[in-house]
């Protein structure tokens, strides 16, 4: 792929038409601006802009304190993405801005690197700073990093990374980040001071801490909180409820913070209960500030999972709203999107975005049609910043922990998914419950490492372990199916069909070989030892005189019982094709065979292996699939391959892996097809055996086609 980019790059002339599709690729802004319809989407977008914009500016100071970060900061992250957003995305419905579990993210880096208790890392930066300015340079730096990647990974066009996370190992690692907000809001719910901490079991040792504390926690912050989590929490599900009667969702959170904000500056609650309030909020924008390099150094381990995660997050809530809408999102461009907005973002001490669930709905159900909605929710952001942000001076923190705990409960509720993976996939079910313990007890950034070591692990597993079946014939049909999961079916006598559901490569040939041998009921390379033993030992009494032939077959001469001889040389020749040129008849395997020599009877001639679900064979397959082959012709065996891919066909040719004895003729082009050329070729298979020994013809199966 990169270097098919080389080469169009090499051949590039610049005529008009090329710059369009690179300014509509680059701008996908362009595309759509200019279909679109002001009277009919104008006012639904300005409806849903207002209203995203109150739960943006809400969720902003909410989630910046899972950043660890003055909750004006929040703002920034609101709306500088939003903007840059808006040119370069391709979806038209989700809300950019915060993501409560890349804020959590960027918190324990945050308080990592800057603890609420004890000294600053060193970092060369962090001189003549307070310890919120460090706290900002840390976040905007790492957020910086991120878009990097971002940007990146998207330039590379290398955005099919996130299809290595499968929807069981997000759904386990967002249920891990809700636990851990959870946690974090405790503190402002219980009105306690309780120090960041992150690493390893961080969340043990909050508890711990909340729990020894839970003495000193403040009644009203208490008593706000719940009374906020019980109205938004009824209001919520009312909206859910009567989503189709409702014209716009009543903004509930909205509503609450406004009325707590009045009581608290009524009642002068922080001087009067000691609650912790938002405070001042700055007038106003920041000017920029550079990333430090020495922060990308200590925090380049972090930055990369926000990166994927951010990206992983927004791409698959915008892939739901672009097939509810009927449009077409780019996944590479959405990179670029999310990585320059970060990058712009964080200049201006903003912290990485995505979308939160939550507000994405808020911009699509009240009827937003573009991104038009997502930049008026923007500049609503900056009308808080820039005139009325003093109105949410006396705003208690605790509401905010409320809200963001309010909002949990559909992360929350997907603990429910364990049963259900249990009963229908065990290896996803384990996939989930590994991601959410580890996240919970490592931190999220090892966790969805861990996470995604246990998600490849099962996939290699699954590929190199897969359910290998014996199908038989559904009479009057041309359909074949596992013999297990069906009653009245067809098999011919002497005819097994093998599938093989998996690509054959190093890791599971040995596992195909032992279950064919298993299917087929011997070990080919056993039977053939077998009988060239024998071969050795009828040569050697024919030699001796003690073994004769005559008319009336093979006839023991010798008065004294005959014992097979071990003979240990030569062992290799054991393994080759019976040879019977110096003897006078060609042995029946299956028959009474002379000087009471035994060997293993096969009833198996012909066996049939069903490629259709075989993708790939890799050299080290190729070279086990034709010694499995060569063993099972040598013992009489015809092997036929059905439905492979044309791919493998041309592979096995390039590889030389046909000879005198694995030949191209096995190859049919369907199941069906290799069975009406086996019944033909051997009518007796048609044949079935009662138990009193007689025979009788049974009635061949009524194919189609």
């Amino acid at each position: 792929l990169f270097s098919d980019h080389i080469r169009s790059l090499s051949n590039f002339k610049c005529d008009a038409k090329r710059a369009k599709n690179a300014a509509l690729s680059l701008l996908p802004v362009i595309g759509w601006i200019r279909i679109y319809r002001i009277k009919e989407w104008l006012f639904s977008d300005i409806v849903s802009g207002v209203s995203t914009g109150l739960v943006a500016v809400l969720q902003g100071l909410a989630y910046c304190l899972l950043a660890s970060l003055p909750p004006w900061y929040g703002l920034f992250s609101a709306f500088f993405p939003v903007v840059i957003y808006f040119f370069l995305g391709t979806s038209r419905h989700i809300s950019v801005g915060p993501f409560p579990v890349l804020c959590l993210m960027i918190g324990s880096v945050v308080t990592r690197l800057v603890p609420d208790d004890g000294p600053a890392a060193n970092i060369t930066g962090f001189e003549g700073l307070t310890r919120d300015e460090q706290r900002v340079l840390v976040a905007s730096s790492v957020t910086f990093l991120a878009g990097i990647m971002q940007l990146a990974m998207g330039v590379l066009q290398v955005g099919f990374v996130v299809m290595y996370l499968s929807d069981t190992l997000v759904s386990g690692f967002t249920t891990a980040a809700a636990v851990h907000i959870l946690v974090s809001q405790l503190k402002f719910v219980l009105g306690l001071v309780v120090p960041g901490i992150s690493g390893p079991l961080a969340l043990i040792y909050t508890l711990e801490i909340i729990f020894n504390k839970i003495t000193s926690s403040n009644v009203c912050d208490i008593v706000i909180s719940l009374v906020i989590m019980v109205v938004v929490f009824i209001v919520k599900e009312l909206n859910d409820r009567f989503k189709s009667k409702l014209p716009v969702p009543i903004p509930i959170e909205v509503i609450m913070t406004v009325i707590a904000c009045g009581v608290s500056y009524a009642f002068d609650f922080r001087t009067r209960f000691g609650i912790d309030v938002v405070g001042h909020i700055p007038k106003g924008y920041e000017p920029p500030v550079a990333p430090n390099l020495q922060i990308f150094q200590e925090t380049a381990v972090e930055a990369f999972p926000m990166a994927i995660v951010g990206f992983a997050v927004a791409f698959s809530v915008a892939k739901v709203y672009s097939v509810k809408h009927d449009y077409t999102i780019d996944g590479n461009q959405e990179l670029i999107a999310f990585g320059v907005s970060n990058i712009f973002g964080a200049s201006f001490k903003s912290f990485a975005a995505s979308t939160a669930l939550s507000r994405s709905a808020v911009q699509e159900s009240t009827g937003g049609k573009t991104q038009v909605a997502g930049l008026l929710s923007a500049i609503m952001v900056m009308i808080v910043t820039l005139a009325i942000g003093f109105l949410l001076d006396p705003l208690p923190k605790s509401v905010l922990g409320a809200v963001v705990i309010v909002n949990l409960k559909g992360m929350l509720m997907q603990f429910r998914e364990i049963p259900y993976l249990w009963k229908k996939d065990k290896p996803d079910c384990v996939v989930w419950f590994t991601t959410c313990t580890a996240s919970i007890l490592l931190g999220l950034d090892l966790g969805l490492a861990v996470g995604l070591g246990v998600e490849l692990i099962s996939v290699v597993l699954r590929a190199q372990f897969p359910r290998c079946s014996v199908l038989a014939n559904i009479k009057g049909t041309e359909i074949y199916k596992d013999r297990k999961d069906y009653m009245d079916i067809y098999e011919p006598e002497g005819v097994k069909i093998f599938r093989i559901p998996s690509p054959i490569f190093f890791a599971n040939i040995e596992f195909f070989r032992s279950k064919l041998v298993e299917a087929v009921g011997f070990n080919p390379l056993r039977v053939l030892r077998k009988r060239n033993k024998a071969l050795r030992m009828i040569r050697k009494l024919l030699k001796k005189g003690d073994l004769q032939w005559t008319s009336k077959g093979f006839l023991n001469t010798s008065f004294q019982p005959i014992k097979e001889l071990e003979d240990e040389s030569n062992m290799e020749e054991l393994d080759q094709p019976t040879d019977f040129k110096d003897l006078p008849v060609r042995i029946d395997w299956n028959g009474e065979l002379p000087a009471n020599i035994v060997v293993p009877r096969v009833d198996l001639h012909s066996l049939v292996l069903d490629f259709a679900a075989v993708s790939f064979l890799d050299i080290s397959a190729l070279k086990g699939l034709k010694m499995a082959l060569r063993e099972l012709i040598r013992v009489e065996v015809e092997v036929y391959i059905v439905a492979c891919d044309p791919y493998i066909l041309e592979k096995l040719h390039d590889c030389c892996f046909f000879d005198d004895e694995v030949q191209p003729s096995m190859f049919f082009l369907t199941l069906h097809d290799a069975m009406l050329h086996i019944l033909e070729k051997h009518p007796e298979s048609t044949e079935k055996k009662f138990d009193n020994g007689k025979v009788r013809k049974a009635r061949l199966p009524t194919f189609i086609g």
